[in-house]
Parts: structure tokens; C-alpha cells; sequence
């Protein structure tokens, strides 16, 4: 089958396999040493931090969410027999917890693609089985979104916790969905071709990465904020490359997450250039501090316990960051 979004959902969430980065290969740092933690995942996207603080980690092309120990790097099975990618991207894309129980976003699966799963969200119910909470593919065909789309059932990539429920982004339909556990699903905020990436929460507060449409310009590559009542959001900061995810630290600090400088000329579906990605400190002034600088290879999720990053990447390796946040001088919002 021929599988290729015009639209798309952007380069910045193409979980495709790709040639991994050479061995010994170290991004670049402009304090901390990153270092490596893990590899050999597959179709690696999404992450959570769930029972333990452990690290948990969607392989999309396999089905499958692993358990990543945040100090020793173990990795083992969590979740297996969730729908497998059946293009170049797609398959199991997220994964957020409420309390001990796992949700997982699943996305590019359904007949609009050739396939014959839900695109929505799944409980995990085992290490081999899993319940569809909300079919969100069913929702999109049926409320189509203002923007121009290829694939009728969206192409989705975050998934988070919100008030008893759950926000879930869909870079192709350039919307926030807000999804109930009995699988009620509503827009909760729509956009214009913006590509609506990753997401973190803090109360009634929603922070938001765009990578901006193609050709994924630098001051398109933005950070926003919005909340439950919002018309439109609120830009925080821009200047990222491609920017895929947003994280809170330490007090009121931001960081935000690029996958690097886009091919010109490159296909919609390609990532970034291999080894441009960054890790930013989101300044007050709407600027961006780089914290490791064009070296991680085509980043797609970030996560951040206490002071360290844990970058997730397209080749399946996870980097730890330790001492992200410096001195409080000048780098907090």
C-alpha cells in the first residue's frame, strides 16, 4: 500500500526507522554531558513517567510500551499486542498514566490507511492486552477539521492527563481533543496549520510545542500556552527547529524539545537532519536558551524528573541529561 499524507502531521512526528546514528556519537552540550541510557527500541515516539518513576516508552513498530529504568537504563517489557504501525509511522504513538494504569494513543491504524484497528486510546489491562477506551479515528471522520486534511482519521501524537480525562494533539488536523474516560470525545482547541506537538500540564494550564508548518522554520517552531475557556493561544516563546515537545522542571522553568533543521525540498513525511535536534530553556523573554545543541539525532518526546532530561529519539535511543536547570541566574521564567 502507498501511505503519503500530503499535510501530514509533519516531520517532526515521523516515528519511521531509520538509520541509526553512528556509534560513540555524542550531541553536542552547552553545559551538561548528555549520555546515553538506552537503545535498540523500536519506532520509538512517545513517553510517560509512570508507577516508580520509571520511564515508559511506546514502540510503535512493534506493538509494544517498555519500562526504561531512569538509572540504570534496564529496559523490559510493559505492554505487548497493541496495534503495530502499518506505514512508516504510526502504531502505539503515547503513553500517560492515571495513578497506576496506563493509556496509550494509537494512531495510524485504521481502514482510511489500509488497517483494520482503532486509531484512539487503549487501556492497558495486562502485559498482553489492552481495552479501546475512546475511538478517536470514529470521531474525526464523522467532525472533519477546518484545515485541509489527507487522512480523515487524523494523525494524533501526544497524549496527557487533564481533569479526569485526557487532551490528545493532532498535528494533521491542527486540533487539542479533550477525551473522558467513558470515551467522550470533543475539540477542545482548534488551529490553523500550526502542527500541534507535544504537551505538558500544570492545573488549569495547557503548554503546548508547534513545529509549524513545512518548511519548519526556526521562528515557526513555537511554545504556547492555553486553558479550558481559551479562544486562541498565547505564544510563550518561538525559535525552535522543528519543535516537538514541551516539558515543565524545576519551579516554573520550561524546556522545550527540537527535532532539528527540516531537509528543503525534503518529502512532508521526512524528519529532521540527522544529529540537529535540540534541548532549550525556555527564557522569559520568549527566547530559548540551548542547553544541548544540534547533536540529538531527530528527538520526538521529552521527559523531566527532578533536574535530569530523558530525550527519546527516531533511532531508539533514550539520553540523559543531568543538571539541566544550572544557576537560578537569568534561566528561570
Amino acid at each position: 500500500m502507498s501511505f503519503r499524507p500530503k499535510l501530514l502531521v509533519s516531520a517532526a512526528v515521523t516515528i519511521a526507522a531509520f538509520t541509526p546514528s553512528p556509534a560513540g556519537a555524542t550531541p553536542q552540550s552547552a553545559d551538561p554531558d548528555p549520555v546515553l541510557l538506552a537503545s535498540g527500541l523500536e519506532g520509538a515516539s512517545g513517553s510517560g513517567v509512570g508507577p516508580g518513576g520509571a520511564l515508559f516508552v511506546t514502540e510503535g513498530a512493534v506493538g509494544r510500551v517498555s519500562r526504561v529504568d531512569p538509572r540504570t537504563g534496564a529496559v523490559t517489557t510493559f505492554a505487548s499486542g497493541l496495534p503495530e504501525a502499518i506505514a512508516p509511522i504510526g502504531g502505539a504513538i503515547d503513553v500517560a498514566f492515571r495513578g497506576s494504569t496506563a493509556y496509550v494513543l494509537v494512531t495510524l491504524v485504521g481502514p482510511d490507511v489500509g488497517g483494520t484497528d482503532v486509531v484512539g486510546i487503549y487501556r492497558v489491562d495486562g502485559p498482553h492486552s489492552s481495552t479501546v477506551i475512546a475511538d478517536i479515528g470514529a470521531w474525526a471522520i464523522a467532525n472533519p477539521p477546518e484545515t485541509q486534511f489527507d487522512v480523515p482519521t487524523g494523525v494524533q501524537y501526544a497524549l496527557e492527563t487533564f481533569r479526569g480525562g485526557f487532551l490528545v494533539t493532532d498535528g494533521h488536523h491542527n486540533r487539542v481533543l479533550r477525551v473522558t474516560l467513558d470515551g467522550d470525545v470533543t475539540e477542545f482547541i482548534a488551529f490553523g496549520n500550526i502542527v500541534p506537538t507535544g504537551l505538558t500540564i500544570s492545573g488549569n494550564t495547557v503548554f503546548m510545542a508547534e513545529a509549524g508548518p513545512i518548511p519548519h522554520l526556526p521562528e515557526d517552531g513555537k511554545i504556547v500556552s492555553f486553558g479550558p475557556k481559551s479562544s486562541g493561544a498565547t505564544e510563550i516563546a518561538s525559535g525552535a527547529s522543528l519543535a516537538v515537545d514541551v516539558e515543565r522542571g524545576r519551579g516554573r522553568d520550561l524546556y522545550a524539545l527540537a527535532q532539528g533543521d527540516w531537509p528543503l525540498g525534503g518529502d512532508p513525511a521526512s524528519p529532521a537532519l540527522p544529529n540537529t535536534g535540540d534541548l532549550l530553556m525556555v527564557d522569559s523573554d520568549g527566547t530559548m536558551t540551548p542547553i544541548v545543541v544540534d547533536g540529538l539525532d531527530r528527538p520526538t518526546s521529552l521527559e523531566i524528573l527532578q533536574n535530569t532530561a530523558y530525550v527519546v529519539t527516531l533511532t531508539g535511543e533514550i539520553w540523559k541529561i543531568d543538571d539541566i536547570s544550572g544557576p537560578p541566574h537569568g534561566r528561570s521564567r
